[in-house]
């Protein structure tokens, strides 16, 4: 598939939004992969074509960040946290029961493409390990059995919302979002569960945070200025 003329056109729109235009890549790779299903060849000439910087300089960065692709990714791209918190509380164990269910080894695509598995580093959501993520939306609390669940539920194109956000969508529909283009789904979901609160609420039982976030107590000294090169 081409890069169209109207990705091109998004493309400058993204550039428009920085004032040094090499900072609009990282949206741009993510616009590719949101039209191309990955990060191709051409979406790579065209990146560096428009915001004048070689090839090399593109795929450099496109090979440094494991969110891009270099290969086409299923309709659902499934990372299974295998840092140490998810690997010790059970991990470990999802990524190899995933791998035998879908017939698949580390980012491999199923036949029919709808499932890529890939371990992945830390999701930030250590509270709720071991986690999934599916197109980059949280699954908190999995099993091995869960997870199959899961993914047969995506294989069998059934709607999944995530443990705390919205539906899942598509790869491509997520990239395009991740690329600047809102879907309008930012607000679905609860911002924070019970145990990432947890801490906060035991400390507003005891009397020791308070309810409000107002920082104008003064009652701490203010830190010395630094000294000038006359002192």
């Amino acid at each position: 598939m081409a890069i169209t003329d109207g990705t091109r056109e998004e493309m400058r729109a993204i550039i428009d939004r920085y004032p040094r235009p090499r900072s609009a890549l990282l949206p741009m790779l993510h616009l590719v992969q949101a039209e191309e299903g990955h990060v191709t060849s051409e979406g790579i000439a065209t990146c560096a074509e428009l915001l004048g910087l070689s090839t090399a300089e593109v795929s450099a960065v496109a090979t440094f960040y494991s969110m891009y692709k270099r290969h086409p990714v299923g309709r659902y791209h499934v990372g299974v946290c295998t840092n140490t918190l998810c690997a010790v509380m059970g991990g470990d164990a999802i990524f190899a029961g995933l791998q035998d269910h879908l017939g698949v080894g580390n980012d491999q695509t199923t036949k029919g493409g709808m499932v890529t598995l890939e371990h992945i580093e830390c999701n930030a959501a250590c509270d709720y390990a071991p986690v999934v993520m599916v197109n980059w939306e949280f699954f908190d609390n999995q099993t091995v059995e869960s997870a199959k669940q899961l993914v047969d539920r995506l294989r069998d194109g059934e709607e999944v919302v995530s443990t705390r956000g919205p539906a899942v969508r598509s790869f491509r529909e997520v990239e395009r979002v991740l690329a600047g283009f809102p879907d309008g789904l930012a607000g679905e979901g609860p911002a924070a569960g019970p145990a990432s609160l947890a801490g906060l609420e035991l400390a507003r039982e005891r009397g020791e945070h308070p309810d409000s976030t107002d920082r104008s107590d003064r009652s701490q000294p203010e830190p010395e200025p630094a000294p000038t090169e006359e002192a």
